[in-house]
């Protein structure tokens, strides 16, 4: 798996650069990790009724300079922006005897040991998609750290997840993060103060992670 550092990059960009690696990846090429990080953006999945969880008007969100981009991945929706690592493996799932599932679940997992690696106990949630993480100061009540949506595509996955290391949280307040009424997100910030890596030390560790749990390529 090569991995690719695009830096700060508009969504539609990463997503015009995902179609050309995944074009890549079909015909044979090696599977690739994209790292970037977006300007604040809205992204829609392809869930049905997805736009009743925007709670701010364009008014709002052209003050805060907001895109919204309707997206082709699955999932509902979520906010991209500064601070916050977005991922996306283009993998062949068949070479990794992988059904959608499963990948979603080694996905989980390799953010789960990333996060370890930084001393946050994060957990998965059998109710609901993405990584999440226990906040001390609300008696441990789960918040989403890492959101997750993927798009399978003769084969080849496109799209990711989206860690929030640094993210100006309150960005999460113009919608309903995953569609999930009342459920609080978290960073890792919030959790590890002082103590929280820089992006590019979070970038080597994931990078790392994800070589690991998909290095058993054909």
């Amino acid at each position: 798996m090569l991995v690719e550092d695009l830096g700060t990059m508009a969504y539609r960009d990463a997503w015009a650069r995902q179609e050309a690696v995944h074009a890549q990846v079909v015909e044979g090429g090696a599977e690739r990790l994209l790292l970037v990080e977006h300007p604040p953006v809205i992204t829609l999945g392809r869930r049905p009724g997805v736009n009743r969880n925007l709670m701010a008007s364009d008014e709002a969100l052209g003050r805060l300079g907001v895109e919204v981009v309707q997206s082709d991945r699955g999932g509902d929706i979520t906010f991209h922006g500064p601070g916050q690592l977005v991922a996306y493996p283009i993998v062949r799932l068949l070479d990794h005897r992988l059904s959608v599932g499963g990948y979603v679940r080694r996905v989980q997992e390799t953010v789960l040991a990333a996060l370890a690696s930084f001393g946050i106990a994060a957990q998965l949630d059998p109710e609901a998609v993405g990584v999440w993480a226990p906040l001390p100061q609300r008696g441990g009540e789960l918040a989403k750290i890492c959101a997750i949506g993927v798009r399978i595509r003769r084969g080849v996955t496109m799209h990711g997840l989206a860690l929030n290391v640094t993210t100006d949280l309150s960005y999460f307040n113009l919608i309903v993060p995953c569609g999930l009424v009342g459920r609080p997100v978290t960073s890792m910030r919030e959790l590890l103060k002082e103590a929280t890596p820089g992006m590019e030390q979070v970038k080597e560790r994931l990078a790392e992670q994800f070589q690991k749990c998909f290095g058993d390529g054909v």
